[in-house]
């Protein structure tokens, strides 16, 4: 009797070390009793082309994307899905055969993800999003492509925040603008790397003018509550962190690989042991 060939996954970029993406993927592949596995590979900004061809020539039948090669990987793909090409990232790669496919969950993922403290009217609601990474772009890019239009977006600097709100009616401000008129959103979003493990005791954005109706979503998940969040806390407002929207791209991208639906709750459970909480 023959065994299956192990079907092999994994995540590009730099740095690497520090992603739970191998964790979460190879927790479900053991649950589901499927052969296969996910590594996290380091790919620095120069090699991106020849590591990609020699994963391909490994067998790889498909990778995630993480910094900085979200835009890069682009020009090394056959195929861009039009959702992918409409954010102008691409964060999950398919490889059939010899040919690469682009996809982006991370709008998506985000989007599922605030449906859990925002489920109602929110395509109605007035979105605050600092920041203008790869991660806002694909964040504000969703939402107007969901026709939700009050978004704001504040960065501390202009042109790159700009370009995410190119064609249409969303505002962008500056940080003193933001922070002067943060009672009046419904949520407020931070992307910025502001409050991770190196960074911990900065804030994004002054909480001063913040009111209790305001959700207060942080794409941060290490740590697992980052002082935005505690002042969001200490506000009276719902919060949220990164592992919902972490979790939920990573299944959108484990069900284009695999065709299955991946146990959320498993991932959820393997990223907060991993960070030692909840």
């Amino acid at each position: 009797m023959f065994e299956q060939p192990l079907s092999k996954y994994a995540v590009i970029g730099d740095p690497i070390t520090q992603s739970l993406s191998p964790d979460i993927h190879n927790a479900c592949f053991h649950q589901m009793e499927m052969e296969a596995n996910y590594d996290a590979v380091h790919v620095r900004k120069e090699e991106l082309a020849p590591k990609v061809k020699s994963l391909i020539q490994s067998g790889y039948k498909g990778f995630n994307v993480t910094i900085p090669h979200k835009v890069d990987i682009i020009g090394l793909l056959d195929e861009i899905d039009p959702f992918a090409d409409a954010i102008g990232a691409v964060n999950t790669v398919v490889v059939e055969g010899s040919s690469l496919k682009g996809y982006n969950t991370d709008g998506p993922g985000f989007y599922q993800a605030l449906l859990q403290v925002h489920p109602f009217n929110l395509k109605e609601a007035n979105i605050l999003v600092i920041g203008a990474g790869g991660a806002a772009r694909a964040i504000v890019k969703t939402f107007l492509l969901k026709g939700i239009k009050k978004v704001s977006v504040t960065n501390r600097t202009a042109g790159k925040a700009e370009q995410l709100l190119e064609g249409s009616s969303g505002l962008l401000l500056s940080l003193e603008e933001a922070e002067a008129n943060l009672g009046q959103y419904d949520i407020v979003i931070n992307t910025t790397p502001i409050g991770m493990v190196q960074n911990l005791h900065a804030t994004p954005i002054s909480t001063e003018h913040l009111e209790s109706h305001t959700d207060v979503v942080d794409i941060i998940y290490n740590p697992l509550m980052t002082k935005f969040l505690k002042q969001g806390v200490e506000k009276g407002c719902t919060i949220q962190n990164g592992v919902p929207m972490f979790i939920y791209q990573a299944a959108l991208s484990f069900e284009l690989w695999t065709g299955m639906k991946p146990d959320l709750s498993l991932m959820k459970k393997t990223v907060e042991q991993k960070l030692g909480g909840k």
